[in-house]
Parts: structure tokens; C-alpha cells; sequence
């Protein structure tokens, strides 16, 4: 009996030894997986940082759902243009009321690298670095120059002092890896009292690369550079992008700052995406000038990707009248295929940040589309209209719906009452029958900002402006977007669908054609232009259109 019990309490000490060494073996694999999740967030977070868009600061990890809201946005994406747009939640619902407004809170942190305190104190960052300045480099306010050493492309464009509530840094224009770009620095050059080169000094500060929101998710994209200033660190005359702080330069940008510029009320200026497919359409984008000058427009700048001759000639009679500026545009990437449409978005943000302070308000328009007042003459006008009637106090862009004037669908009866090539070839007088139902805001839609309240232009919209301040949609009894172009999805399809006529840009013909005939008839032999074709007669094209009718039946 007694050896019975004995071997019980045996067993049991047996059990209860096996048990505590299974708790401790289950504790330390706890504890082991914890060491492992530390380990990876502590060493690990930058791969993970650049391939997710996870910011550190001070250890801590700020996530953010930037990749889900592009992700969202262009999967709609069907060509050039968009075709529709899925916004997340947070964007709220839209509200085409004339007094609605969409407020762009912030989608994603912006990143601001390394703070005032961690500059302060880093002998590394802020120590005098007495590398020379590279004399054989010429500064550019705006080229697409190399950044030497990186893996993969990377280029940088343009640079510029941005002092708004941000925190205060050097915001390059440029080109690189979507995702995992290669870490770079920026190193700042302070002319001397003396402006000898030789004398010039250097600061060195890492760089944050922040990818632009629109890119297709091809291999590349538009990008901001982030330089952070100190609090009271000067911003520099010029900046180089380099991989290593001892990395010789292949870039050096002049840093714009237009803070101190004359400011203008109500002036207005249009930024156009590059010109490419050697563009050669002369009286396209004469009627593009004029009839934005004639509505308050008073600057254009303008992307030469490629362009033809005649318009080159055009646009350097504007150049010389202060009224144009254009820019060279050959970004070594194959658009399209590596990166969305010429690196459009790098050249929208260009302009954006290029017209701060010297213009109150900018439109970003493509060549085929004008953003046309229903009640009044100019754009200046329409905005004073639109303050008047709403509270437009945290407004920092208005954006406009897009109405197709398909080129498909035949001319107005205008056309033939006329003799004058000039006023019988321009668009806006020749096409007046419009789709009916027009596209909600976000959608093909364009827009008027005001530059100094805007982070990150879009390409339909803003996609990010100064926290509290966003969108208001403008009805359209007040002002559309009149898109002049062929059916979207090819074919002829598109005229079949519900369509009212609109005379509303009538109220500029007379204007219209008297400029651009005078610019016409100025650089005619000059440009080597030829006059436009007169149309046909009224009773040409009915035969015309009777035969196409029975071809397609």
C-alpha cells in the first residue's frame, strides 16, 4: 500500500516537472518571437519605410495609408485620361452645391525627416564642410540634371525654398524609383561675401524622398527631394543632390524663392503639361493663348518635351513679350513604359511651386480645354463672383466640371457664314454641341489654385494642400470645363450619346479672332505659317455626311 502511494506522489512530481519545463520553454519562444518583432522593427524599418510609406521619427513608427488611396485611385485609370475615380473614405462624399466644400485634409504625414534638435546637434550634418563647389557645373533654376551613384534612374529638376507652416525646407522637383529609391543627401552651397566660388562654403543634411501620388505604379515617378532646414538655418543658393556626403557633384540647382516678389492681386497665370510628339498645331495654341489672355490670364509656362518649328516660332514671339516662359524637358525615361506621360506630374509641381508668390491664382490646364465663365467675362471676375456668394475662406483651389465638345460631331452653322480662315478653323467658334451630362468633380475635372495653399498638385485635383484648407466644387451654372477632343475610347461612338448645344464662348469671338489674327499676320513669314483651310460649303458637307451615313448602314 505504502509502495502504491509512494509511486503516485513520484508520478505526480514527474507531471508537475514536466508541465514547469513546458511554461518555461513556452515563455522563452514568447520571448524570442518579441526579440525577433523588435529586432526587425528596429533594424529593418527603413526597407520596410521606403516599400510601405512608414515614417520614423524619434523611434517611433507613424503609418499612414497613402499606398491604399493611389492604389484605389488608379486602379480607374484606363488612359491619359481618367476615366473614374475611387476615392477612400476619409475624402468625404463630394457635394456639387455651390457652397459646398471639400475639405483635402491630409492623406499622409508629410515627411520631415530629421528635426530642428536632431540637426542642431549633429556635428555631421551641420559642420562646415569645406568640399569645393563644383565650378564646372552651371546652376540651373530648371533642367533635368543626374544624380551620379544611385542604383537606379534618378533625376533632379528644379529647387526651391519652401517657408510656409511645413516645416522649412529645400523641395527639389525630381525623378526616381517608385518604390526603394536610393538614399540621398543634399548638400547646400552659401555664396561668400566676396561671391568668389572658391570662397563658398557647404552644409550637408540627409534627404527624405517623398513619391508624387499619380504614377500608373510604374517603375518611376515624380518625387519631391526633402532638404530640411534648421530653425535657424539660412536656406542655401544653391543645392546638389548626392548619394555620399563626400560624393562629387552632377547636379547643382539654384534655389528659387519668390517670397519676396511683388504681389499682385487677382493675377493669373496657366501651367501646361510638357509639349511632346513634336507639337506643331500653330493656330491650336495661338487660340490657347489668346483666348485665356483675353479671359485674365497674364503668364504661360509651358514644357518643351519635343515641339515642331512653327509653334517654337510662335512661342518665342510670347517669350520675348515676358508673357511665356518655356523650359527644357528631356527627362531620360521612356514615358509610359518607366514613367506616366513624359513625367507630367514633376513638371505640374514645377510650375506649381515655380508660380508661388508671383501668381495669386494658377490654372493647370492641357491645351485642348478651357475653363469658361457661364455669367462672367474673365476668370478674375468668376473668382470675386464665387467669393461673394459663398465663404471661401479655407478655399485653396476650385475646381470645375469637364464637358466634352466631342470633334466628331459637326461644325457649328456659324462656320459657314464666314470667309475668314482664321475664325471658321478656330475650335471653340467651330464646335458648339456639347455632351449633356457632364463628368462629377474629380473626374476629368480641372481646377484654379491658389499656389501658397497647396502641398502636391494633381493632375484632376490637389491632392494635398496646407492642413485646413481644400476644394471648393464649382456648380456649373457658374463656370465648366469645356474639352475639346475625339471620342476617348476611339471610334465614333461618343456622338450618339445625349448632347445639347452650347454658344456660351460666343461672347469672346469677335475678341478672339481679331487676336489671333493680328498674332498670326505678325509671324506669318517669320514662322512660315500657312493660312488654314476655308471650310466647305453647306451643301458639300451634307453630301459628305449622307454618304459616311450610308457607308456605315
Amino acid at each position: 500500500m505504502g509502495s502504491s502511494s509512494g509511486g503516485k506522489k513520484k508520478y505526480v512530481n514527474y507531471r508537475n516537472r514536466q508541465r514547469a519545463q513546458m511554461s518555461f520553454f513556452i515563455v522563452v519562444i514568447f520571448f524570442a518571437i518579441f526579440g525577433l518583432i523588435v529586432f526587425a522593427e528596429i533594424f529593418l524599418i527603413d526597407e520596410r519605410g521606403r516599400g510601405a510609406g512608414v515614417l520614423v521619427r524619434h523611434g517611433s513608427l507613424v503609418y499612414h495609408s497613402r499606398q491604399q488611396e493611389i492604389n484605389e485611385y488608379e486602379e480607374s485609370l484606363q488612359n491619359d485620361d481618367y476615366i473614374s475615380i475611387r476615392l477612400g473614405s476619409d475624402l468625404g462624399s463630394l457635394d456639387n452645391s455651390i457652397g459646398a466644400l471639400l475639405l483635402g485634409r491630409n492623406q499622409a504625414p508629410i515627411p520631415v525627416g530629421v528635426d530642428d534638435a536632431e540637426i542642431q546637434s549633429s556635428k555631421d550634418i551641420l559642420e562646415n564642410n569645406h568640399s569645393f563647389y563644383p565650378t564646372h557645373l552651371s546652376p540651373s533654376k530648371g533642367s533635368w540634371q543626374i544624380v551620379n551613384g544611385t542604383r537606379y534612374k534618378f533625376f533632379v529638376f528644379s529647387a526651391f525654398y519652401d517657408r510656409r507652416k511645413l516645416q522649412r525646407s529645400i523641395r527639389i522637383i525630381a525623378a526616381t524609383k517608385t518604390r526603394g529609391p536610393d538614399k540621398v543627401s543634399c548638400k547646400f552651397w552659401y555664396k561668400s561675401a566676396d561671391d568668389n566660388p572658391a570662397n563658398f562654403t557647404s552644409k550637408w543634411v540627409p534627404a527624405k524622398i517623398r513619391v508624387i501620388r499619380e504614377n500608373w505604379n510604374l517603375k518611376y515617378s515624380a518625387c519631391f527631394v526633402m532638404c530640411p532646414l534648421a530653425h535657424n538655418q539660412t536656406a542655401p543658393n544653391f543645392v546638389s543632390v548626392v548619394v555620399r556626403k563626400n560624393s562629387m557633384p552632377t547636379n547643382l540647382l539654384e534655389v528659387t524663392d519668390n517670397y519676396n516678389e511683388t504681389k499682385t492681386v487677382k493675377k493669373f497665370a496657366v501651367c501646361v503639361k510638357p509639349l511632346h510628339f513634336s507639337y506643331n498645331r500653330a493656330l491650336q495654341i495661338l487660340e490657347f493663348i489668346e483666348l485665356n489672355r483675353i479671359m485674365g490670364v497674364e503668364h504661360f509656362t509651358f514644357y518643351n518635351h519635343t515641339i515642331g518649328p512653327q509653334v517654337n516660332c510662335l512661342l518665342k514671339d510670347y517669350i520675348e513679350q515676358g508673357l511665356v516662359t518655356m523650359l527644357p524637358w528631356q527627362l531620360d525615361m521612356i514615358s509610359q513604359k518607366e514613367i506616366r506621360t513624359e513625367g507630367l506630374f514633376a513638371a505640374l509641381n514645377d510650375c506649381l511651386y515655380r508660380s508661388m508668390y508671383r501668381y495669386s491664382h494658377v490654372s493647370l490646364i492641357d491645351l485642348d480645354e478651357y475653363i469658361v465663365p457661364r455669367h462672367n467675362d474673365t476668370l478674375p471676375q468668376l473668382i470675386d463672383f464665387l467669393n461673394r456668394r459663398m465663404n471661401t475662406r479655407t478655399t485653396g483651389s476650385y475646381s470645375f466640371q469637364n464637358a466634352f465638345f466631342y470633334l466628331q460631331w459637326g461644325d457649328d452653322d456659324s462656320v459657314y457664314n464666314s470667309n475668314d480662315p482664321i475664325a471658321t478653323n478656330l475650335v471653340i467658334l467651330k464646335k458648339t454641341r456639347r455632351r449633356s451630362k457632364l463628368h462629377p468633380h474629380k473626374q476629368r475635372s480641372k481646377y484654379i489654385c491658389r499656389p501658397e495653399l497647396v502641398v502636391e498638385a494633381g493632375n484632376h485635383f490637389v491632392w494635398e494642400f496646407l492642413p485646413g484648407h481644400g476644394t471648393l466644387n464649382v456648380p456649373p451654372d457658374a463656370a465648366i470645363l469645356h474639352h475639346y477632343r475625339v471620342c476617348e475610347f476611339g471610334g465614333n461612338d461618343c456622338i450618339k450619346t445625349p448632347s445639347t448645344v452650347d454658344t456660351t464662348a460666343f461672347r469672346y469671338r469677335d475678341r478672339l479672332v481679331g487676336r489671333v489674327s493680328v498674332s498670326w499676320e505678325k509671324n506669318k513669314n517669320k514662322c512660315e505659317l500657312d493660312d488654314p483651310p476655308l471650310p466647305p460649303s453647306r451643301v458639300f458637307s451634307k453630301i459628305m455626311k449622307i454618304l459616311k451615313s450610308s457607308e456605315e448602314r
